[in-house]
């Protein structure tokens, strides 16, 4: 019995190095899509069929890491901004990315009921980390990439185009 569960232990990775994969699984999915670290500073437009604006803003390139925001083309008035959106740190020599902050849709927290709070720091980073991994995911089946990707005008850095 005792050997049985050694080895269980053995196969299970601890809960730090499951979400130390979920963050590179979320580094390698963003470089796939949109290759941020091959794009200067500023705004970038991604429109496929979906009607879905999708809005990437390299925010600033350091040694190590790059600072992402990533947000759809929507505005919340009950929140005074875009949503959803995630501002992302991408470790350039680890291959993690990390949610440091995201914004929900209020309105869709009403239809799918609030989640109950995170008793832990562990559990809201998973959280984050799952919804980030989710929502990449998402915009690469409805085919948002790099190849769809348009760098704004910088008079129209701070605008959201236009939705149709």
């Amino acid at each position: 019995m005792s050997t049985l569960v050694a080895r269980r232990h053995a196969l299970l990775p601890s809960r730090f190095a499951w979400l130390m994969g979920m963050h590179g699984e979320n580094y390698h999915r963003l470089v796939r899509l949109f290759a941020p670290q091959r794009l200067a500073a500023g705004y970038y437009f991604s429109s496929v069929d979906d009607h879905l604006d999708v809005r990437l803003q390299v925010i600033e390139h350091h040694p190590y890491t790059i600072d992402i925001e990533l947000t759809y083309c929507l505005h919340d008035p009950e929140a005074g901004g875009l949503v959803p959106s995630a501002h992302i740190r991408m470790y350039r020599d680890a291959r993690v990315a990390e949610v440091l902050h995201y914004h929900a849709d209020r309105r869709l927290e009403r239809a799918l009921g609030p989640l109950p709070p995170a008793r832990t720091v562990f559990e809201r980073r998973v959280r984050k980390s799952s919804f980030l991994n989710r929502w990449l995911e998402y915009l690469a089946e409805q085919g948002h990439s790099i190849g769809t990707l348009e760098q704004a005008p910088v008079a129209a850095a701070g605008t959201t185009p236009a939705l149709a």
